[in-house]
């Protein structure tokens, strides 16, 4: 199976807003007859992710198997990595989510485990849904929460539309980006991102010219400034040059929206204009097309 990145808020959408990115983890899952688990890394985290019970996918494997009250077994797991991990690029949600699309395949009833019964278990995890959504639908979604669970609804992306990421050398977790953000925010800036959310859904759907203006933000990038002044630098470096940049969830990733972006030197490699911008190395994924979420062939 594989599963994409994904990047999250897209700007002033905060822990609503995300779309599914050009590079993907691969992930082959295995049942066993016995109760081991055996687990082989490639690419990002191979040295430093653990190969036991305690990994974030056999974990979300488990409790989606529970969730249909099937029977547990030992597992063998050969995964690629290729998502960079702590750039704000959604690994995390996407080892949950491949984990839960693995349990679909394993069981006699893949249809327990529906889409939106995938992104409530992912959203359990990760805490928020904005990731976890666009992994399982692709595209660009806007996911909400209420008393039932996490659920979501895909976007219009025009086909003119394109990303480029830019991805540096340096990581930022997760969890300290979200630590420096306040409880409360002044009504009038929740206010300015709530115009701005709808400005860019409407943008997305074939109004490129409106992206610079759809992606302003004033409830967590600024906020997060101090923790990432290589990514605010690039960002403000970009948006200065008329391009819709935003920090790419918690950062410290940057998220470029638009059309052309070859034209801006956004192709994927190594991007060698931008060397020491922000005191940083970056490369650049680009991707024209839209990106299916998670697949899977069941053998």
């Amino acid at each position: 199976m594989t599963v994409p990145a994904t990047a999250g808020n897209l700007g002033p959408g905060f822990d609503a807003l995300g779309m599914a990115l050009g590079v993907a983890d691969e992930v082959e899952v295995r049942a066993l007859g016995s109760s081991q688990v055996t687990i082989e890394i490639e690419g990002e985290g191979a040295d430093t992710l653990p190969r036991d019970e305690s990994h974030l996918l056999v974990q979300a494997l488990r409790a989606a198997i529970d969730h249909v009250n099937a029977p547990q077994m030992g597992l063998h797991i050969k995964a690629t990595n290729r998502i960079p991990h702590g750039r704000g690029l959604g690994s995390s949600a996407a080892a949950v989510v491949a984990g839960i699309s693995a349990a679909r395949g394993l069981i006699a009833e893949p249809e327990a485990l529906s889409a939106e019964i995938a992104l409530d278990l992912a959203t359990k995890f990760e805490g928020h849904p904005d990731n976890a959504a666009p992994a399982i639908y692709g595209g660009a979604t806007v996911a909400w929460l209420d008393e039932v669970g996490a659920h979501a609804s895909p976007l219009a992306i025009a086909p003119e539309i394109e990303t480029a990421v830019l991805i540096p050398g340096s990581v930022l977790p997760t969890k300290q980006a979200r630590s420096v953000l306040p409880a409360q925010v002044p009504h009038t800036h929740a206010a300015f991102n709530l115009g701005r959310a709808a400005l860019l859904v409407n943008a997305l759907a074939g109004r490129p010219e409106d992206l610079l203006a759809a992606t302003e933000d004033k409830l967590h990038q600024h906020y997060r400034a101090d923790i990432m002044a290589s990514a605010m630098e690039m960002m403000r470096y970009l948006r200065d040059q008329g391009l819709a940049a935003v920090i790419s969830g918690a950062g410290p990733s940057v998220l470029v929206m638009g059309e052309s972006l070859a034209d801006s030197f956004l192709t994927t490699g190594d991007a060698k204009w931008a060397k020491g911008l922000g005191g940083d190395d970056w490369r650049v994924i680009h991707t024209v097309e839209r990106v299916p979420g998670a697949t899977a062939l069941r053998i």
